[in-house]
């Protein structure tokens, strides 16, 4: 009788596939304590059997415990990466209060209010009460904690300084959302208010200029050539409306695909970017205020200055300081001094140079990328309030104009027609 083979049997056995997170479960409950007080309140837990036996170990009796019901305006919130930079800054905070890491994480994940940040914590936590250091528990989750994140973390665990690792990059974090906040208050309102203009023409093209014409049509004399001319503009918008849509729609979207997937097309819009009229001048000075915060925050961490470069470079967030950076890196492989590198490239100012070279000589380079980064972060604070203040009149006058202008040209007919009746 043939005896069957087990490793036959076990080369056809599928591979178990591991098991899912258990989902943590936000519950309100209702009991008594010790006291015999009545008492409520919600936490978090994987089931209801687990939610009442934690009651029961603080010393509650629970009456009632039930699911919370998904709310329609707090469900389940994306994590945001200020939410990030709050959870650094409070791990930072613990950390210097001699809290352990462990305790530090599991804290953070009972408290939070976003259920999407608790999952992410008691992840990060399963990993680290499994004996895996925290800069690997990290790594798997890079749409939060970015390749420069975790490599800061490393040299904190090397160097056994984590409290003063996270401090710093919190304050890195906090510095580089509070810039993007200003960038992008510097594109929308003027980006807001032409939305604005553009959709005022068209309402009155395609809705008020007709009733006009109707009038006009009695008239039975020729019109003056601005009123045609608006006219014109009004007929082939009423005829050809779904033409003028499709191409706007095919413009944006072709535009959205072609930066999502071409890098080449991304780097030429950073360049674009950088060459617009005050809004690119604001994008310098946030560019170079990121490349020095990094640097600063990389070198003090212990970070090595090449590679600290190298994440300066794509922290700066755009392609032509990106690309500068990285020549700069190649120079400083090489054995030049980084700010005779930094002035080959034609691109930095000659105030930067002068104070990376005063950090290089005197040994305080972080210190003083940190000064930089203050100075050009200060700079750009009061570009973005004086490109508010300067565009708010200049948008009014546009607005007024192309709105004068359709108004002025919808009444020349009948000033005329009332100059010839007089």
């Amino acid at each position: 009788m043939a005896i069957a083979n087990p490793a036959s049997h076990t080369s056809r056995r599928k591979p178990k596939k591991p098991k899912a997170e258990p989902k943590v479960v936000t519950f309100q409950w209702k009991g008594t304590n010790r006291d015999g007080k009545k008492t409520s309140g919600e936490l978090q837990a994987i089931s209801m059997t687990e939610a009442r036996v934690m009651l029961r170990s603080q010393g509650i009796s629970p009456k009632s415990v039930r699911k919370k019901a998904a709310s329609l305006f707090s469900g389940d919130k994306p994590i945001k990466p200020m939410d990030i930079a709050m959870i650094t800054r409070q791990i930072a905070t613990m950390l210097s209060a001699g809290v352990p890491l462990v305790t530090t994480i599991q804290m953070l994940g009972q408290g939070h209010e976003k259920p999407k940040v608790r999952q992410l914590l008691g992840t990060i936590l399963n990993d680290l009460e499994a004996g895996i250091p925290l800069s690997d528990a990290l790594r798997p989750h890079r749409r939060y904690f970015d390749e420069l994140y975790v490599d800061l973390v490393a040299a904190g665990e090397n160097s056994g300084a984590l409290d003063t690792v996270f401090d710093r990059i919190a304050t890195y974090r906090e510095k580089s959302e509070a810039l993007k906040s200003k960038i992008k208050k510097a594109m929308f309102y003027p980006i807001a208010v032409t939305v604005v203009a553009i959709l005022v023409t068209v309402g009155m093209l395609l809705f008020v200029v007709p009733q006009f014409e109707d009038i006009f049509k009695s008239f039975g004399a020729e019109l003056p050539a601005f009123t045609q001319f608006i006219l014109m503009l009004s007929r082939g918008l009423q005829e050809w409306w779904w033409v003028f849509f499709i191409a706007i729609v095919a413009g944006v979207f072709l535009f959205i695909r072609s930066h999502r997937n071409s890098q080449k097309f991304r780097d030429q819009v950073d360049g674009i970017k950088l060459k617009i009229p005050v809004i690119g001048e604001i994008l310098h000075k946030a560019a170079m205020a990121r490349f020095a915060r990094t640097l600063a925050t990389t070198f003090a961490a212990g970070v090595p200055l090449i590679e600290g470069i190298e994440s300066a470079a794509g922290a700066s967030g755009n392609a032509v300081y990106r690309d500068a950076l990285l020549k700069v890196r190649q120079e400083v492989m090489s054995g030049m001094q980084m700010n005779v590198a930094m002035r080959t490239t034609d691109l930095f100012p000659d105030m930067l140079i002068q104070m990376v070279m005063i950090g290089e000589e005197s040994g305080s380079l972080d210190n003083m990328l940190n000064k930089v980064a203050n100075i050009y972060e200060m700079q750009v604070d009061d570009a973005v309030d004086g490109l508010a203040s300067l565009i708010e009149p200049i948008m009014m006058v546009v607005i007024g104009t192309i709105v004068g202008g359709l108004i002025v040209g919808m009444y020349l007919p009948i000033f005329e027609m009332g100059k010839v009746v007089g």
